[in-house]
């Protein structure tokens, strides 16, 4: 209902049908606050009628340009539909002016523009639902009460780290997917146990890898993590369910996947974590076979892995859901047989990951849609025959590094994920090895809300 303020020393207040002297809730029909003189009602002092609230329609229609400053006699909420006409505009509406109320619902028929600003001009004060369009990104954020979150999955770095593998060492490198060049170092490892056959995942934020191989005949449960975008050592983060390494792995924005490889405490179970918490893991369901040394890779929705090459299953594809817990179902067959000593990588539509072959080299590549059901389909070679290289991607380009030829190899393939062909050569990692983990800050099981 209307609320009437008139501007002088005291309140005088109309509303819902009361009215009140000095007083802001008038309960009756004349609410007096302070001594009443038994003389005729004299008000002393009114200037204007310069505030008013609660007179805009229901359903407001925004004919002409007006900017709803403080001061402007408009200091209330527009409640319900506000339609904004083509090329005019409405400003002034939200927390940031002093007294403005807010808008239930606003249909505008052409464009409206949200706070525009780079990275650092993200507002410091927010609220859960803010939009923020990103200069830097060039996309739409949102703040879902934790962090600010991109709509889509092509706007973060293309940033791709790789861990310590096979060799002894516990370099971490990374690489800018979107131009080429070689990788940098990015720090070490803090679990030396964590040798090789480690697999890994991420939230776009955090990469979290697991598992793994310590000669002699090792195989330690360790889960460590590092924030992508800052350079710096691993950090643990807890422990799989079991002792293993060269599971295949993948994720969405929000949990991590882990399909139990080969070691003395695997089995066909499924592990998950939930990225952002640092934790163990725990059971998620289990695989159709034994799967070990192998690929994975998501949309955002559905997490896809090979089953291991040497096992009865030795070309067939699985996938599960990743926001529910259970079993995996059969999604197709390898179109040219294992997926042993193989990585895949993807963006949300197509998965592509290299032939495998238990310590036999191959150069080919074949791809798969993960949205739907069914066998793969070649897409090229890489540049040199090898086996246990690892790979990550962004939205558009994915990258195939290290491996055996049966040599150790540090050079870093590239394709286009959404042609086919083969391999570009892209760099190379700051070392040779072989059969680790990567963690892409743009890969296809981000994105979208």
């Amino acid at each position: 209902m209307p609320t009437n303020r008139f501007q002088f020393s005291d309140d005088f207040v109309l509303n819902n049908g009361n009215v009140g002297i000095n007083s802001a809730t008038p309960q009756e029909k004349l609410d007096v606050v302070g001594v009443v003189k038994g003389q005729d009602l004299k008000v002393v002092g009114v200037s204007s009628f310069t505030i008013y609230e609660g007179f805009l329609s229901n359903i407001q229609s925004v004919t002409e340009s007006i900017n709803l400053e403080a001061g402007n006699g408009i200091s209330g909420s527009l409640s319900g539909e506000t339609v904004v006409g083509t090329g005019l505009t409405l400003t002034g509406i939200g927390s940031a002016i002093s007294g403005q109320g807010y808008i239930d619902s606003l249909k505008v028929y052409n464009t409206f523009t949200v706070p525009v600003g780079g990275t650092l001009d993200r507002p410091a004060s927010v609220r859960k639902g803010m939009l923020f369009y990103n200069r830097d990104f060039a996309t739409i954020e949102f703040w879902d009460g934790d962090r600010w979150r991109q709509v889509d999955n092509t706007t973060n770095g293309g940033r791709i780290v790789f861990s310590n593998g096979f060799g002894g060492t516990t370099n971490l490198d990374f690489i800018n997917a979107q131009s080429l060049g070689n990788a940098q170092s990015f720090g070490v490892n803090v679990t030396p146990s964590l040798a090789t056959y480690n697999s890994g995942v991420s939230n776009g934020v955090r990469g979290v890898y697991g598992g793994g191989y310590q000669n002699p005949a090792s195989y330690p449960n360790n889960i460590d993590y590092v924030t992508i975008q800052s350079a710096g050592n691993a950090i643990d983060f807890g422990d799989l369910t079991a002792n293993y390494a060269a599971g295949a792995a993948f994720s969405s924005s929000t949990r991590g996947v882990f399909v139990q490889g080969s070691g003395p405490g695997a089995a066909n179970n499924i592990d998950y974590i939930q990225i952002s918490t640092l934790g163990n893991a725990v059971n998620f369901g289990q695989t159709i076979s034994l799967c070990a040394i192998s690929w994975g890779f998501s949309s955002p929705t559905r997490g896809v892995f090979g089953v291991d090459g040497t096992a009865a299953y030795p070309s067939t594809i699985n996938y599960v859901t990743i926001s529910s817990r259970g079993n995996a179902i059969e999604f197709g067959k390898t179109q040219s047989g294992g997926n042993r000593q193989a990585y895949g990588a993807s963006n949300s539509v197509r998965g592509i990951f290299n032939v495998g072959s238990a310590n036999v080299s191959t150069n080919r590549i074949e791809y798969i849609t993960i949205s739907s059901t069914g066998n793969s389909q070649n897409f090229g070679d890489l540049t040199v025959a090898r086996f246990g290289s690892s790979a990550g991607a962004t939205s558009t380009r994915a990258v195939f590094a290290g491996g055996v030829t049966p040599v150790a190899q540090n050079n870093i393939d590239y394709i286009t994920i959404t042609t086919t062909g083969n391999a570009q050569d892209f760099g190379d990692l700051t070392i040779t090895k072989r059969n680790f983990a990567s963690m892409s800050d743009s890969h296809g099981g981000l994105g979208g809300f």
